[in-house]
C-alpha cells in the first residue's frame, strides 16, 4: 500500500528494510492496483488542510483558491 501512495519502489524497500531491491518486487504482487477509486476533498484554510493530511490525504493541487486532496478507496 505504501507504492500505491507514493508510486516510489526504492522508498517501499526503505521502509520494509530490504537491502535489494529483489526482495521488495517480490512483494509487489500483493498490491491490488486494479481499484483506482479515490476519496476526494477540499480545504479551504491550513487548518483544514492540516486535518485532511492527518487523515491520510494528498494534496493534489490548487485551483480556484482552494486546496485539492485525494486518497485512495
Amino acid at each position: 500500500m505504501e507504492f500505491a501512495k507514493t508510486k516510489d519502489i526504492l522508498w517501499v524497500m526503505h521502509v520494509l528494510g530490504h537491502k535489494n531491491i529483489k526482495n521488495t518486487l517480490i512483494y509487489m504482487h500483493l498490491a491490488d492496483f486494479s481499484s483506482e477509486e479515490y476519496y476526494s476533498a477540499i480545504a479551504k484554510t491550513i487548518d483544514e488542510a492540516r486535518k485532511l493530511i492527518e487523515s491520510g490525504f494528498s494534496f493534489v493541487c490548487d485551483m480556484y483558491g482552494v486546496k485539492l486532496f485525494s486518497k485512495r478507496k
